[in-house]
This record gives C-alpha cells, structure tokens and sequence, in this order.
C-alpha cells in the first residue's frame, strides 16, 4: 500500500508511524484509518520491525476526527450508507457500518505483537488520544495536550477507551476527564498516569528512540510478543490462575528454546545476547491462547 496521509519508516529495527496530514492537525480520515491499520498489520509481519513508535508531524499528535462534514460528520447514515434494519424497524446493531472505526484502529494495535511506543509531540483530542490507549507507552513533549472532549460534542467514548482508560488510569480520573471534556496539558496527564514522562519537545523523539533502540538490541522478539499479550489480556482476567496458566506454558515452551538458552550463556559470558527466533514465525504452538474455548 501507498501511504497518503502517514509515515512509515524502519530504521536501526525501529519502526517510526508519523501521521502525516500537518495542515490538518494530523486529524483522522478514512484513510488514515484505513491506513494505520495496514501499518500494523505490515508491522507485525516484518521481522526486521522490533519496536514502533507513534508519532505526528508538525505541531500536533492528531486533533481527533476530521470534522469536514461539519454538523453530519458523525452520522454514520450519512457517511456510509443506511444501516440495516431488524424487522421491527428497529436497527440491526450487527451491521458491520455500526462498528467504531476509532475502535478498529485500536483494536489492531491492541493485537499488535511489536511493543508500540507513542511519542506526543502536540494536541491529542479525540480519536487522537483514544488511538494511544492500547499503545504500551505514552511519552509526551511539553507541548503535548490531551482531551476526552466526547461529553462536549454530544458523543460518547469511542476507540474501545470505556475499557482501556480506566484501566490505565483509575476510574476516578477516568470519569473526571470525560464528564469534564475538557482539554488538559501534559503534566496533568503525567500526574494522572496518563503518559509515562513528560520531556522538552526537542527530547522527545531521541527519547522515545532511546526506550525503542533499548528494547530492540536487548530483548527476545518472541518473549516481548508474548509478554506484551499476556499484560494486555490479563487486564480482564477474574482470577490469577489463569495468568498462572498461560504463564505455565510460557515457560515451558521459552524454557525449552534456543533463545532460553542463548539468554542465560549471554549473561554467564557477560556478552550482549544474540536472539534468533522471530515474529510471528516463531510464535509457540499455545498463542494466540485466548481463542480456545477453555484453558487445558
């Protein structure tokens, strides 16, 4: 695919997504939807893809949805054609043209196997700072701002964030910052775990690039995919011995494998490790674990 309206460039094993439409606030569109989850999907396809970060070009991250239709711009009727009626008239909540398109932008980076970096530089509203939910690291400029600004457009949370938000954050912050709607700077987002570190613009990328490069030269491809799924999913687990059984089976299968084995001499040796297994080639013969009907 031809990219319009993102950046994709590997350098150093680092992957670096810039949305790409700076007249715009980086605002999303369909393609950029459409786009960013095709990056994603390439990403995770390319071995030479360690580690991703997240970023905009220009002064903002993304200013949410792109808001061209004017008032109708969130009437899904309108945008992609009548939904599909039940017969009693009432709407068919099935219809694949109901679903969220924030949320299927999320979800793809929630089954990402790469560990996602965001790197805020600027104004993140909406669908703009929903998109960084599932992303596993947030790092903010000073410059950053950030805004749940849904209760103030008549809308509700999108992006699959009703799950994802309080999670990252509590439900107490959670529920101030999207009553409120309002628009709050980077520090506040540090102080309420929104984002991880908060650093002076011109730090942001070389900082963001620093935690990639780390993870990229020091870490196991396979071990980060899994672990990565592992925290994520077990966000909705109700008891830790499900942890404790996909956790089994993690070590058994790593326990067992070369990269195991070239982990531990690499510390004896005091050497740097030379990790051989890929993704998702390599991927154990458990994952993904969570489509079984039942744990074994």
């Amino acid at each position: 695919m031809v990219y319009e309206t993102i950046k994709y460039e590997v350098v150093e094993q680092i992957l670096t997504i810039t949305l790409n439409r700076p007249e715009k606030l980086n605002a999303c569109t369909v393609t950029m939807e459409r786009e960013l989850i095709n990056a994603f999907e390439r990403a995770d396809k390319d071995n030479d893809v360690r580690a991703i970060i997240v970023t905009g070009e220009g002064r903002a991250f993304c200013a949410g949805a792109d808001l061209s239709l004017g008032a109708d711009t969130f009437d899904r009727d309108l945008r992609r054609g009548p939904v599909k009626r039940l017969s009693d008239g009432k709407v068919d909540y099935g219809d694949p043209k109901v679903s969220d398109s924030g949320g299927q932008i999320t979800l793809r980076i929630f089954k990402c196997l790469k560990p996602v970096i965001a790197a805020v530089n600027g104004p993140a509203v909406g669908m703009g700072v929903t998109m960084q939910l599932a992303m596993d690291i947030r790092i903010a400029s000073e410059a950053a701002r950030f805004g749940f600004v849904f209760s103030q457009r008549g809308l509700v949370l999108e992006g699959a964030s009703s799950w994802f938000l309080p999670r990252i954050v509590g439900i107490a912050q959670a529920l101030d910052w999207c009553y409120s709607g309002r628009v709050f700077p980077a520090h506040e987002a540090l102080a309420g775990r929104l984002v991880s570190k908060v650093v002076p613009p011109d730090q942001l990328l070389r900082t963001a690039r620093a935690l990639a490069r780390e993870i990229a030269e020091k870490t196991a491809p396979v071990s980060i995919a899994l672990i990565r799924q592992m925290m994520w999913r077990m966000l909705g687990a109700d008891d830790p011995m499900e942890a404790q059984k996909i956790e089994s089976r993690g070590m058994y299968t790593r326990g067992r494998s070369a990269d195991a084995k070239e982990g531990v001499a690499a510390f004896l040796e005091k050497r740097s490790p030379v990790f051989k297994s890929k993704v998702p080639a390599d991927m154990p013969d458990y994952f993904p674990w969570w489509k079984e009907r039942e744990y074994k």
